[in-house]
């Protein structure tokens, strides 16, 4: 497939792209980056780049996108200022929104207006639509909460529910992506290393959890794969409490579990964005079942051994 790919740079793109690739899918990259920076590390020659600033609207005007869009069977939309990477001031908050609802919204608003109708769309999202709970276990027929991660992954589904008619939209609600070399897992393993590691808050809080090699397998079946329509929880089925996790890094590191990080540390450092790390939720999947994907790494101590065993 011919496939066009925003926001597809960084931690997740360094393996989705190469993925993709592999698949014998040709690749049109977009991104508002110069090239030398992006974290891809495969030969330039293997892929198209065009580095387009999509948050404002102008800029979809450019002859080189719209054909390069018109050219594509698929599209894969994963933009998005980092969530967990700053504290949430009020611009931070306005920055992770407006990179998501405006350069989506300007997606679908050209692909109608131009008249093009690529055969698959995947859209990205998060399990923050559910809001956080300490109790509760969440799936796809679940409500979504009411907090400002809840609210911006609504907002996001819904523009992105607003593309071409004849297009099939995907939509993964991603959890917490495991990879040693970025996200959470790459924040939390210096630490360890060291032996000063330990539960974020009182470790009673769920993490829903997905290796980074899942989550673009998952993406990469899901472009050809007419079962997936409609949205998913990008998780795994084993869900751990933050005590459980903490123990069990500790254990693939030969490292002592011992010391808890304080919430409030947490709170100076990510602001509002602290509840999502403290208070978590429950997330399993009731469409992804065996026979749509079978998990490379369902369960967490075999996801996080092949993540930190170089």
């Amino acid at each position: 497939m011919r496939l066009l790919l925003l926001g597809c740079t960084g931690f997740v793109g360094k393996e989705l792209v190469p993925a993709l690739l592999k698949e014998g899918h040709e690749l049109c990259i977009i991104s508002r980056k110069n090239i030398n920076k992006l974290k891809i590390n495969i030969p330039l020659n293997k892929f198209k780049f065009l580095k387009v600033d999509l948050s404002k609207k102008q800029n979809w005007k450019n002859e080189n996108l719209l054909s390069n869009l018109r050219n594509s069977d698929g599209i894969i939309n994963l933009i998005g200022e980092p969530i967990a990477d700053k504290k949430w001031t009020n611009k931070q908050k306005d920055e992770i929104e407006k990179s998501r609802i405006n350069s989506t919204q300007f997606l679908m608003e050209t692909l109608k207006e131009s008249n093009i109708n690529p055969k698959v769309i995947i859209n990205g999202s998060a399990i923050g639509f559910y809001g956080t709970s300490l109790t509760k276990e969440f799936n796809e027929k679940s409500k979504a909460g009411k907090d400002f991660l809840a609210n911006l992954c609504k907002k996001w589904e819904e523009v992105a529910n607003s593309k071409p008619f004849f297009s099939r939209l995907v939509i993964f609600r991603i959890g917490i992506v495991l990879e040693a070399e970025g996200g959470a897992l790459g924040k939390m393993l210096p630490v360890f290393k060291v032996g000063l590691g330990g539960p974020i808050g009182d470790g009673k809080q769920w993490m829903s959890w997905i290796h980074r090699s899942d989550l673009c397998g998952l993406i990469i079946k899901a472009l050809v794969d007419k079962q997936f329509t409609g949205v998913f929880n990008a998780v795994a089925p084993d869900p751990v409490l933050m005590k459980d996790f903490s123990k069990t890094l500790g254990r693939c590191l030969n490292r002592p579990d011992l010391l808890p990080v304080p919430g409030t540390i947490l709170k100076l450092l990510l602001g509002d964005g602290a509840k999502l790390v403290l208070e978590g939720q429950k997330v399993i999947s009731i469409k992804l079942k065996e026979k749509i994907y079978k998990f490379k790494y369902p369960l967490l101590e075999k996801a996080i051994f092949a993540s930190t065993k170089n």
